[in-house]
Parts: C-alpha cells; structure tokens; sequence
C-alpha cells in the first residue's frame, strides 16, 4: 500500500535535480510540498494536505550511495587532463557488411598522422565516426558508398582523463551530465573508454562547457 512517504520518494527519485537540491538543503519544503499535492493525492486517490507532505520531505533520506560522496569527490578531485580538440566533424552511417572495411581503410591514412582525432563507434543499427574536419574529402571517398544518415560539422570534444578506480564508483558520470545540464549545454555524443570520457558539443558551447567540467576538479 502506497503511502505520502513512498509516494515523495517516487517523485523525488524520477527527478534527480529536485532530490539534489533536497540533499543540500536549498529548497524551499513548504513551495515544494505545495506542488506535490496534486499529484500525490492523485496517485492516492484522496485529498492530502500539503503539511503532511512537508513531513514528508523533511524525514526523506536519500539513497546511501548519495549521501556518501567522500569516495566519489575524491574521484572529481583527482580527474586527469583535460584535453579541447576543435574542428571536428561528426558522420553518422546505416550498419553494413562492409561499412568495417571502410574503417579498416581510415586507419590505414590514420598512420601517416597520429596526431588526427579519430573514433569509430559501433551501434546495433548504426555507426559513427568522428574525425578532424580536415580529412572531410579522405572520409567521404572512403564512405562513400554507405548510406550516410546525418552529417554535423563544427564540433569539439572535450576529454576528460579518469582516475582507475573510475569504474567502482557510482554516480560519477551523472556528475557531468547534471553540470552541463545545470549549465544548459546540450550533448551532440559521448565517447568514452575505460580511463577517459569525451563529451561533443558544438563549437559555440565549448568554452563554457569546458568551464563546468573544470569546475568539478576544482
């Protein structure tokens, strides 16, 4: 049976921002508890008044991986480099049996220059491949008889080099998406591998992207 406390917990859970602020103490309990009211009492099926529901809030305790963040603000503490490329640009490609041959190429002009930012992801349905805009006229030789779904030009990527012990700790990636979301930056891809994490946003955005991800070392 549902109660006002499972049913603040529900709410507050399927929006991470309201249980942040809640964890911090910089909400104000009375407006939130008044927003509540509605759709409690329609998940309850019964008027409830919005001082039960402030009781509510105030008793709230957040999951234990939350409130424990010693491990994961060590982890912030110890981020690597961080590493802007510019000039990037980003091709997306319909899967094929012979779309791999067509990487196996790239990698072939990749050896002439090690310096070129390159990555390959492979999806279930499609792939992507992200690559330094001066080599536009090499990948689309290459590419060019696959079926090319959407193109974005102008783009950076930020790379983030993680701690080792990235892995063992919940919560961390959430860390920069909440950022930047706060910030208001929309992603265009993710990348990452085992020891780094590499957000693409558009070029316009990069500057104040990258400021919010220095923000969480510092």
């Amino acid at each position: 049976m549902k109660t006002i406390a499972t049913c603040v917990e529900e709410i507050l859970v399927s929006q991470p921002f309201l249980e942040d602020a809640l964890t911090r103490n910089i909400l104000n309990f009375s407006a939130l508890a008044e927003e509540m009211r509605d759709p409690i009492s329609k998940i309850l099926r019964k008027p409830i008044k919005s001082g039960a529901i402030m009781m509510a809030l105030r008793r709230y305790s957040p999951p234990k991986e939350m409130a424990n963040t010693i491990k994961l603000n060590k982890v912030l503490q110890d981020l690597g480099d961080i590493t802007v490329r510019s000039d990037l640009s980003d091709y997306t490609f319909k899967n094929s049996e012979s779309l791999i041959h067509c990487h196996l190429k790239m990698l072939d002009v990749l050896k002439q220059n090690a310096r070129i930012f390159y990555t390959f992801t492979r999806g279930v349905h499609e792939s992507n491949v992200l690559i330094t805009t001066s080599l536009k006229e090499e990948i689309e030789e290459i590419y060019k008889d696959e079926l090319c779904t959407a193109v974005q030009d102008k783009l950076s990527a930020i790379t983030i080099g993680l701690p080792s012990e990235n892995t063992k700790i919940a919560g961390l990636y959430y860390q920069f998406f909440k950022r930047l979301a706060w910030e208001g930056i929309a992603l265009y891809e993710v990348v990452s591998t085992t020891n780094e994490f590499t957000i693409l946003v558009e070029e316009e955005f990069v500057d104040k992207a990258f400021t919010a991800v220095k923000g969480l070392k510092n």
